[in-house]
């Protein structure tokens, strides 16, 4: 949907480049910076949509894309468009509230949410209700939340999901006054008050300010989060952190690692509903944590003072258990800990980890965006696009930004993009390998190759979904071989593997259901998810390379079996980044790095087959040397969640590894 004037709501106000080194046959010139002059609109509301979803019932008569001012809003800043706003979110049927069985696969980006006009003692001031899973993704937003006194006014309301991403976040007010304890404990019954108020299983959050609040971020339950490059000024409180439950029933937050934070006038950093005593519960890594003004570092509710603050860097500052070696006997740490090498590719100019903003082109005029569509692509689930596709960028690559028109595009052979090439995807538009292509498991194939061989420059793909029609047993998904020409150059943004579950996949449970009566060969998804070539170097934010545990169409909970060799495999030499992925479900692993370096890896989630270990790892795919495979020792029949090998200079910060069944039977939980 596209906004493009302030809109008002009951409750809510919202408001609403680069070079590359290769040109197509039709290019002159690079295509340099935008030409939009300051007062075009946003070339995405002007350019044709004709996107459609592909397997739909009725493909020409649901509408993808919609204008809320084709729905009767009016932008004006004075009338309520709250209906028409929803009208144009429930438009085709769509689920939405409590009815929507389906949590993955959703982005909001590029609002400002004025919670201002709501009355500040009302709990309705909540910029957005946030309870979703993987492929999630809040994107530049501007939160700007009450400014009076014992509000009720948060940013985020987060109570539960499995995520996700998040970045690029200013929340401005939540007010800040005199501390008072008892702030901490009203937030376990009433949440309020906060710029960020989240609970989740694991998510990943990049370059988040916060500015004026009570309490920056209330932190309720997790298994694990990592903030990168946060910023907390004028705060009373950065980081409240429910802390102490051990048990499925009392679980709090679990692990909490921060990196790169800049914290100003803010009495406290971090608090803690309880302390550790020499115990693990809630852990805390912090790493280059810079204080200016700031008392207390790590405390306790009750005042007692774990780290001192100051005005000072905290290098390397961990609360938790510490392994060491092959030693399987942790020891609980409270206090400083080895700061791992950052190798200098990794860093930006300030010495923290490298970010970029996921592009969107704004300054571009429309002039400079082609479309697939209008250049002979069809997209309809049923044509070979392979051809038109490839000709698209070998013409356009380097001087227009290809927008790729809603759709699911069918690749029989490798299609090639070039460097220089800037893709944009409309609604997760999907670029699907099928044919006799790829069914070969002992000659696996490319679908989509990121650069050739040695190639480099430009290359940036945001809002595309890559994935096959079965069965496809020798599909190699994605190979990237680009190399970026300056820090960052070469990446993907919100762009997912997204192998079987969906309808037009031929790996649903019609196909293949949950007792694995669909058989081996006949639901075989992929060969290999990712390839990151040794050559290569990679910025890939938000991506979840998800093997299909169940169908997200039909009824959304009906459990499947399908099977993928591998999830992501890196050689590269670095650097890497891989922020905010994700690999799951996959046979013999989730991420595989052999002869790798200078990476950076934070948070990364995996889950084990959920059918494993019958049929066992390796299946039918074995383990090939050729293809840097792990062995499975000692009997082993579950996949890998991370194996890295022969390899240096890697940095995980924050990882899920999980593996949740056995035979479809979820693992009993310890209850102590």
């Amino acid at each position: 949907m596209r906004f493009n004037l302030p809109v008002v709501v009951s409750t809510v106000v919202l408001s609403l480049t680069s070079l590359v080194s290769g040109l197509g046959t039709s290019c002159s010139a690079p295509i340099g910076p935008g030409t939009a002059a300051p007062n075009d609109p946003y070339w995405l509301e002007n350019i044709r949509h004709q996107g459609t979803s592909a397997f739909h019932s009725n493909p020409n008569g649901y509408q993808v894309f919609r204008n809320v001012k084709n729905f009767g809003a009016r932008g004006d800043g004075v009338t309520d468009d709250t209906d028409a706003i929803n009208a144009a979110i429930e438009a085709g049927n769509r689920c939405g509230g409590g009815n929507c069985e389906s949590t993955t696969l959703r982005s909001v980006r590029n609002f400002i949410i004025d919670t201002r006009r709501v009355a500040p003692e009302r709990s309705q001031g909540t910029g957005i209700h946030w309870q979703v899973s993987q492929a999630t993704s809040l994107i530049n937003i501007v939160f700007e939340l009450s400014r009076a006194p014992n509000n009720q006014h948060q940013g985020i309301w987060m109570e539960n999901g499995s995520g996700g991403y998040m970045g690029d976040l200013v929340f401005n007010g939540g007010t800040r006054i005199p501390l008072n304890e008892s702030i901490l404990c009203d937030a376990y019954s009433a949440p309020g008050k906060f710029g960020m108020w989240v609970g989740n299983q694991q998510f990943t959050v990049r370059n988040v300010t916060i500015n004026n609040a009570e309490t920056a971020v209330f932190s309720h339950w997790n298994w694990g989060w990592t903030f990168q490059r946060i910023n907390i000024n004028n705060c009373q409180v950065g980081f409240d952190l429910l802390t102490g439950g051990t048990t499925e029933d009392t679980q709090s937050v679990g692990a909490q690692a921060i990196i790169d934070a800049d914290v100003n006038n803010t009495p406290i950093f971090i608090r803690s509903s309880a302390p550790s005593n020499g115990r693990l519960a809630g852990s805390l890594v912090l790493n280059n944590a810079r204080l200016n003004n700031v008392q207390t570092a790590v405390g306790v509710v009750g005042g007692a003072v774990v780290l001192a603050g100051g005005t000072r860097t905290i290098a390397s500052w961990g609360q938790g258990n510490v392994y060491r070696g092959t030693n399987v006997n942790p020891t609980f740490t409270q206090g400083n800990i080895n700061n791992p090498r950052k190798p200098s590719s990794l860093l930006d100019n300030s010495g923290k980890i490298f970010s970029k903003t996921h592009p969107q082109y704004a300054n571009y005029a429309l002039s400079q965006v082609i479309s697939v569509k209008d250049n002979g692509a069809r997209g309809d689930g049923r044509t070979d696009d392979t051809a038109a596709l490839q000709a698209i960028f070998n013409k356009y690559s380097g001087c227009k930004i290809i927008f790729f028109d809603a759709g699911t595009y069918i690749v029989t052979s490798t299609l090639t993009i070039p460097a220089g090439t800037q893709i944009v995807g409309e609604a997760w538009t999907h670029i699907a390998g099928a044919g006799n292509a790829f069914k070969d498991i002992a000659n696996p194939r490319v679908v989509v190759r990121a650069g050739e061989p040695n190639s480099q420059g430009v290359l940036e793909i945001s809002d595309i979904i890559f994935t096959t029609i079965g069965p496809t047993p020798g599909a190699i998904v994605l190979e990237w071989n680009i190399k970026q020409s300056y820090q960052g150059s070469a990446g993907t943004w919100d762009t997912h593997i997204r192998l079987g579950g969906a309808a037009g996949s031929n790996l649903e449970n019609r196909q293949c259901p949950k007792s694995g009566a669909g058989g081996l060969s006949n639901c075989y998804a992929a060969f290999l998810s990712l390839h990151i070539k040794p050559g290569a170097t990679a910025y890939i934010e938000g991506m979840w390379a998800w093997l299909a545990d169940h169908d997200l169409d039909g009824d959304g909970r009906s459990q499947i079996s399908l099977y993928s060799g591998r999830g992501i495999l890196s050689e590269s030499q670095g650097p890497v980044w891989l922020i905010g992925t994700g690999s799951e479900h996959h046979i013999l692993y989730q991420y595989n790095l052999v002869n790798a370096r200078d990476h950076f890896m934070g948070l990364i989630q995996t889950e084990s087959p959920y059918f494993q270990p019958s049929p066992a790892a390796p299946g039918g795919f074995g383990v090939q040397a050729q293809w840097k495979d792990p062995s499975f020792p000692n009997g082993l029949g579950s996949s890998w969640g991370l194996t890295v090998t022969s390899s240096t200079d890697i940095i995980v910060f924050g990882a899920g590894l999980y593996s949740f069944f056995s035979v479809r039977t979820l693992f009993p939980l310890l209850r102590t």
